[in-house]
């Protein structure tokens, strides 16, 4: 049975690598550099080492493009970590340069291809979305292991301990979005990130923009959502940490002018994490953060603070 004690018991142990990062860095500590913050996050926890994340709160994944920082930090690496899948579409070619001179590994292309969802855009790739799916972030996770495992002989059992921890808030995830009454399991977002989301937890879900920030929202996709909220009568849509709200709030205006009222229901972390240091800015305190936001303003039940009272507190 899914107890707050069992969550605190497991989710309390994700603290301690933050504290050995925090610490002096040896100057013979390898150097791991990993493009997105989910992927530094997992890293950290499973190696126990500094890891670089190129890609801060707030940063958007798909636009991307390599800074000069980022080309330093790169050639120094002694293990480069990115996602793949078309996720970093700016930095694909540096990557594949990178590989010829040093260990660099796409993590999610580690998964099997069978549990992608496509790009409506683009069938022949795949939605790069997977860390909205605990049970496929989770598969990634072994794929981090197998890279940081040379530099870190506590991989394996560090990497152990936070699947688990996925695997109590997937649970976690799944109760509490039960309680979304049926009529408004519908969520809302700027752009299509949480298809895997959906398939996950049996949510609809709709996106202004296609999977990449690049593509435009379209008069007409914000004309069939505005009607989809008032014919439906869903209460809320969601603001993302990583993309520009105007055109969520061009939805929320155009139901208004047909009578119907609909409220932001909060900021979801889809491309990036929250801010360093806090919960919110690491993978379990994201996704804690993100199914809270959803279910509380849907209509279902779950407790402020999240999972294990730590949403929204300092530090």
């Amino acid at each position: 049975m899914l107890t707050r004690r069992s969550l605190l018991g497991l989710m309390g142990a994700s603290t301690l690598p933050f504290a050995m990062v925090g610490r002096g860095v040896a100057a013979n500590t390898p150097k791991l550099v990993a493009t997105t913050g989910m992927i530094a996050d997992a890293a950290r926890r499973i190696s126990g080492l500094p890891v670089t994340a190129l890609m801060g709160p707030g940063l958007d994944p798909h636009g991307h493009r390599a800074t000069r920082n980022d080309i330093l930090a790169l050639s120094r690496a002694d293990l480069v970590l990115w996602h793949g899948l078309n996720l970093e579409a700016q930095m694909e070619r540096l990557m594949t340069d990178l590989a010829k001179r040093k260990p660099v590994v796409a993590v999610a292309e580690s998964l099997d291809g069978t549990l992608l969802l496509a790009n409506p855009a683009y069938p022949d790739r795949p939605d790069p979305h997977v860390w909205f799916d605990p049970a496929l972030w989770s598969e990634v996770t072994k794929a981090v292991e197998a890279a940081v495992a040379p530099f870190a002989e506590l991989a394996p059992a560090q990497g152990t301990v936070f699947r688990q921890e996925i695997a109590v808030l997937g649970d976690y995830a799944a109760t509490i979005l039960a309680t979304i009454p049926a009529e408004k399991r519908v969520l809302v977002t700027a752009h299509d990130a949480f298809s895997y989301f959906g398939r996950a937890y049996d949510i609809e879900v709709q996106g202004i923009q296609g999977i990449s920030t690049d593509s435009e929202a379209g008069v007409s996709r914000i004309s069939d959502l505005v009607n989809l909220l008032v014919d439906r009568k869903i209460p809320a849509v969601f603001v993302e940490s990583s993309v520009s709200d105007r055109s969520i709030r061009a939805l929320i205006e155009g139901a208004a002018a047909q009578g119907h009222s609909v409220q932001i229901g909060g900021e979801l972390f889809s491309d990036a994490m929250g801010p360093d240091g806090s919960y919110e800015g690491s993978y379990l305190g994201m996704f804690d953060h993100n199914v809270t936001t959803i279910a509380r303003a849907l209509g279902g039940r779950a407790p402020e603070r999240g999972a294990v009272g730590k949403l929204g507190l300092a530090g």
